[in-house]
């Protein structure tokens, strides 16, 4: 989890992710920020996430990213 919040950081430094259960209603992911974030996972965690998976529902909060990861076979 650590990790999933520190490449956040890197992408929007200036947001808070663990105040929010919902980051993309709460407007801190928009779809350019998903796409930078899927390409920072795939790095940090040596995978490929499939592009079907790049939807919102996996960009929802912490525990969404995590289920996103594993789906695509990052060891956590």
């Amino acid at each position: 989890m650590d990790k999933i919040l520190e490449i956040l950081k890197n992408i929007r430094p200036e947001v808070d992710f663990s105040a929010s259960s919902d980051f993309i209603a709460d407007g801190l992911l928009d779809s350019f920020d998903m796409v930078t974030l899927v390409s920072d996972l795939d790095a940090a965690f040596n995978i490929s996430i499939d592009g079907m998976d790049i939807i919102p529902k996996y960009f929802t909060n912490i525990g969404s990213i995590r289920q996103l990861l594993v789906k695509n076979g990052a060891i956590l």
